[in-house]
């Protein structure tokens, strides 16, 4: 069983520091999200439990944005302190994996291949090495991989390559206790001084060949290219759903905002709102109000507080579209109160261009993350510079101490 990743994501990105400036090559923004969220996404979406970032260069800018999860999975952090090249930095890394065999991945590279598929074939093969292979019309570029049934015969310098065949596809299943047992200096190239080297010898590398998506943004004219594809193959953020108290407007611990005198802005959080309403097609404010059911304030007070909050957006030059509230008690089970999406619902059918899979729910409960995970939207929770209890680990993707911070994150 293979369920822990580590992605190589140390590397100067010397031919895209003219375009990059400050930022890692993991972290370059392509679509409107740090590269490495594609990489992660797939690892999410195939199950993996476990994620060791082998960082170097600029090590704390991903630090700083991952943290300690992703959609659920754990991520631990392998830094260099000096360059240790590919092979170091895996081998270094491996200490943070707990099962025999791990995925290796370059962070600057996307394919797409079927991570359970290859797996599987790694598993069947019981060879150290297992590479995903891409088939390209020209292996120039890269260099080619010589291949005998399923087993690698040799690798060829870009020289000596033409004309259609298999690259290496950057991703790889590794046997963490051979690799271990090689000796080797602290300093490697795994391409060079592992997979070159020991081609030949006995137990071989596997090799496994898709024709899947794969772009390598290492250079300039990729790097431009995968911005212009991305925006189709994954669809950006389009629709804004956010919760209201401690999100927009500072909560009131053990009671309720229940006039108009009693609202506070969360720091800068108008003018933010103001700016994402901007950004984003429809914005949505979905809000339990429970404080109406008990009594202790009216809809007409709600009204007013909303009318104001919408007034003072529209002024900042921004618009919400609607706030949606339940004013149903916790202890009633309704379908319109958060975690239930039915809030999500009603603005689907009051705006049906509205798609879940494009959107994004802004909060700061365990609920208002179930609510954005049940409607398939990306989740993100609102810190306010607090620990994040393990229970909302599952349901976010991303984590932003408030409102004005969002914008840190593009």
């Amino acid at each position: 069983m293979i369920d822990e990743a580590i992605i190589l994501a140390g590397g100067f990105g010397t031919r895209l520091a003219h375009i990059l400036g400050d930022i890692p090559k993991p972290m370059a923004p392509v679509a409107g999200k740090p590269f490495l969220t594609y990489l992660l996404d797939k690892l999410h979406d195939a199950h993996f439990r476990r994620i060791v970032l082998a960082t170097g260069y600029l090590h704390n800018k991903i630090e700083n944005y991952f943290g300690s999860t992703y959609k659920g999975m754990q991520i631990l952090y392998s830094e260099e302190t000096q360059p240790l090249f590919t092979g170091g930095a895996i081998r270094k890394a491996t200490q943070l994996i707990e099962r025999n065999d791990f995925l290796a991945l370059n962070g600057d590279t996307l394919f797409c291949i079927d991570f359970n598929g290859f797996i599987a074939f790694h598993t069947q093969q019981h060879a150290p090495i297992s590479i995903a292979l891409r088939q390209v019309p020209d292996t120039s570029r890269y260099g080619a991989v010589r291949m005998q049934d399923n087993i690698i015969a040799d690798f060829q310098e870009k020289q000596d390559s033409t004309g259609a065949g298999v690259i290496n596809g950057g991703i790889y299943a590794i046997n963490k206790p051979w690799l271990q047992d090689l000796n080797m200096p602290v300093k490697f190239s795994f391409e060079k001084d592992v997979l070159q080297q020991f081609t030949s010898q006995q137990p071989q590398f596997a090799g496994m060949a898709f024709y899947n998506y794969f772009i390598d943004i290492g250079i300039p004219d990729d790097y431009h290219k995968a911005q212009r594809e991305f925006a189709s193959l994954f669809p950006k953020d389009r629709f804004l759903f956010l919760d209201r108290d401690g999100v927009v407007n500072k909560q009131i611990i053990g009671d309720y905002v229940r006039s108009l005198d009693q609202w506070q802005w969360e720091d800068n959080a108008c003018q933010a709102l103001a700016q994402m309403s901007r950004d984003f097609e429809r914005t949505i404010i979905v809000s339990n109000q429970q404080g109406i059911g008990k009594g202790l304030f009216t809809l007409s007070d709600l009204d007013n507080i909303h009318n104001y909050l919408q007034q003072e957006i529209v002024l900042h030059g921004g618009k919400i579209d609607h706030i949606y509230v339940c004013t149903a008690l916790q202890t009633d089970n309704s379908p319109m109160r958060k975690p239930q999406i039915g809030m999500a619902l009603e603005a689907q059918k009051d705006y049906p261009e509205i798609d879940f899979t494009q959107s994004v729910m802004i909060g700061d409960s365990l609920t208002d993350m179930q609510f954005g995970y049940k409607a398939q939207m990306r989740c993100i929770f609102v810190t306010k510079g607090k620990p994040v209890p393990p229970e909302i680990q599952d349901y976010t993707d991303l984590y932003i101490n408030n409102l004005d911070s969002y914008y840190n994150t593009k």
